[in-house]
């Protein structure tokens, strides 16, 4: 099918998936609707570590600071990432710290899906512990406001994927 023939039919050129495709895979879209996101979970989880630890608990507290401090290393990795991807610039190193230690093994893909299960979990724990319900309206808000960034973006690149796949199916 000719590129005139896709058009008609589409409503949409090659270029358009390109394009899309481009930015769905700029270090600045996935940090700021990925790592960024993560980083302010990571971050909430563990200044509610350390409130729940309330110097009864020092290992949860210690346990706390350790995730503060991780958080805080990841958010500065996304920042500059996107930063460097908005002024056209490749990055030396990863997207979190994990990540960044897999690419001394050669696998940073690897070492950041685990990042994510990290992620995940302390997601998970929020919501399961009951610790939301702890949050102050400013750690609420970053909260919603991760939760969007990260649940939309994941929708818009399924919405995309799905559009792709429908659009060869029907030898678009």
């Amino acid at each position: 099918m000719s590129a005139q023939e896709y058009t008609e039919k589409s409503g949409r050129t090659a270029e358009d998936y390109g394009r899309l495709q481009y930015l769905f895979s700029r270090p600045f879209f996935l940090s700021l609707t990925i790592g960024i996101p993560f980083c302010f979970f990571k971050l909430i989880f563990g200044i509610s570590a350390v409130r729940a630890g309330d110097g009864t608990f020092p290992i949860l507290t210690s346990a706390g600071w350790l995730i503060i401090l991780w958080a805080g290393l990841d958010l500065l990795m996304n920042i500059s990432r996107a930063g460097l991807d908005l002024v056209h610039r490749q990055a030396r190193f990863e997207y979190c710290s994990i990540a960044q230690i897999g690419r001394y093994f050669r696998k940073p893909l690897v070492f950041l899906a685990f990042d994510t299960l990290l992620s995940f979990t302390l997601i998970c724990f929020m919501l399961w512990s009951g610790w939301i319900t702890t949050l102050t309206r400013t750690e609420l808000w970053l909260w919603f406001a991760a939760t969007t960034l990260n649940l939309i973006s994941l929708s818009l690149v399924s919405l995309y994927n799905e559009m792709k796949r429908a659009d060869k199916e029907n030898n678009f």
